[in-house]
């Protein structure tokens, strides 16, 4: 179980304080599917990073009793001089992982050929997020966070990730910041919106939607 409890998340502008997470509350139990709704800007991304302890609330309490991933092909923990093994190699001893168990999963499923062996600042953006997305598979963990970023790579590779996430993982739990309303529907069973810095969560996805188009209009 992940357990938000109060956190407040300000950033300083130049004019004043800008509250973007004001006193959310949640909880995400093991195998529940969720979609986080919300406008640009309104805090999604920061709540997925305070999730996962990539950032930290101003206030607030942060409970995590499942093993919780990254944001998935996020890939700005990577070290930019080092190759992409190198990098595996990293990030399996941070996880307590023989480097070598995973390796030839991530090694086929990213498809950098001879780039894996390459420093990570000659690779593309998408190469780059190829390489953490492999990572966070090759990792097992019982919460996956997903930041608007399922699609990296051409179709192929997209299929490759919906297939090992969605069918192999099916039981894990999952949250999910996507403007794609098909994508939340296919892959959630309950939704939340963000707005003005409060979480709201409904019991179905269509009382969400219908909720997030009515502050689509309001702010339009």
């Amino acid at each position: 179980m992940i357990l938000l409890d109060n956190i407040v998340k300000r950033y300083e502008t130049r004019s004043r304080h800008h509250t973007v997470l004001d006193h959310v509350t949640l909880t995400i139990r093991p195998g529940e599917k969720l979609g986080i709704l919300g406008k640009n800007g309104s805090g999604k991304s920061t709540l997925i990073r305070i999730i996962s302890g990539q950032e930290h609330p101003d206030s607030g309490k942060v409970e995590r009793h499942m093993k919780v991933s990254w944001p998935l092909a996020f890939s700005g923990g990577f070290q930019a001089s080092l190759t992409g093994l190198d990098n595996l190699r990293f990030i399996s001893r941070i996880y307590n992982i023989n480097y070598k168990q995973i390796q030839e999963f991530v090694e086929d499923f990213s498809g950098l050929g001879k780039f894996f062996r390459e420093p990570v600042k000659t690779y593309s953006s998408g190469m780059a997020a190829r390489l953490a997305f492999a990572l966070s598979l090759a990792i097992e963990f019982d919460c996956y966070l997903i930041d608007e970023i399922i699609a990296v790579g051409d179709v192929r590779f997209h299929e490759k990730c919906i297939r090992e996430l969605f069918e192999k993982r099916k039981d894990r739990s999952f949250l999910i910041v996507s403007h794609d309303a098909a994508f939340i529907r296919a892959h959630c069973i309950q939704a939340a919106v963000l707005d003005a810095g409060q979480l709201t969560r409904y019991t179905t996805i269509d009382q969400a939607y219908e909720n997030y188009n009515k502050v689509l209009t309001h702010n339009a």
